[in-house]
């Protein structure tokens, strides 16, 4: 088990989570439009196959999606029939969110919820999913703990992420990528997220394996190799960061 660096509440200034509800609030409704397109672009598909390889056939699932922004995954796991649930610290994508499952006419039960503060009981869901969450989190192993709390025994975590904020200035991002449409605002008031969050400076995924070691999970090889099998074209929603998916099991 490595040693886990730990990120005390006193140490994080008491605006961050409102700051970065703010600036996602501020992405919505473009958040919306990227999710619409990636549905329909050849991206749907590896995802889904992607996810679906982990979880049993013939068996409906009661699937929570931590941080679901539009619900992007509840879409993809509700199409197969599946229980989906997601929460977004975000009104504005949780409103999005739904808009986009009528839009496909797919059953997502979409909430408005802190992930590091989750309102379920105990031992509530067969699976946990997260995409491009954790690095977003003042207390991200607050949250993970939350995420075990809530997952049945045997249970299992994906959680897909990438450390986003490293080398962010040095991105060679392609002239039609879905950023470049970001005006130069919210891409600063993105960049001073980053560095008031402490999980910026973490060794991840080490310190993420620890944590989920430390709260009793079976974590399994970590995949980095998601964005060589996810993100092969330099298109618009092409991702410049290795993106890694976490798999563990309680």
């Amino acid at each position: 088990m490595g040693k886990i660096e730990t990120i005390p509440f006193e140490q994080e200034q008491p605006e961050v989570k409102q700051c970065v509800e703010s600036y996602w609030s501020k992405r919505a409704e473009g958040f919306f439009e990227l999710r619409e397109a990636e549905i329909e672009s050849n991206k749907y598909g590896r995802w889904e196959a992607e996810i679906l390889q982990h979880l049993p056939k013939d068996k409906t699932l009661k699937i929570l999606d931590v941080g679901c922004g539009c619900g992007f995954f509840g879409i993809i796991l509700s199409r197969h029939g599946h229980d989906v649930t997601g929460v977004d610290l975000t009104p504005e994508m949780i409103e999005k969110g739904r808009e986009l499952a009528v839009e496909y006419d797919c059953k997502v039960d979409l909430q408005v919820m802190d992930a590091e503060n989750l309102d379920f009981a105990d031992e509530t869901f067969d699976v946990i999913i997260s995409r491009n969450l954790t690095w977003t989190l003042p207390h991200p192993q607050e949250a993970y703990q939350e995420w075990v709390r809530v997952l049945k025994p045997g249970g299992m975590l994906l959680n897909y992420d990438a450390e986003y904020a490293k080398n962010h200035h040095q991105h060679d991002l392609p002239k039609d990528h879905a950023h470049n449409d970001i005006d130069d605002q919210l891409k600063e008031e993105c960049h001073k997220i980053y560095h008031m969050l402490s999980i910026s400076n973490l060794s991840r995924p080490d310190w993420d394996v620890a944590v989920l070691e430390q709260a009793g999970m079976k974590v399994e090889p970590v995949d980095t190799q998601i964005s060589d099998r996810i993100y092969k074209e330099r298109d618009r929603f092409y991702v410049p960061n290795k993106v890694f998916r976490i798999m563990a099991f309680k």
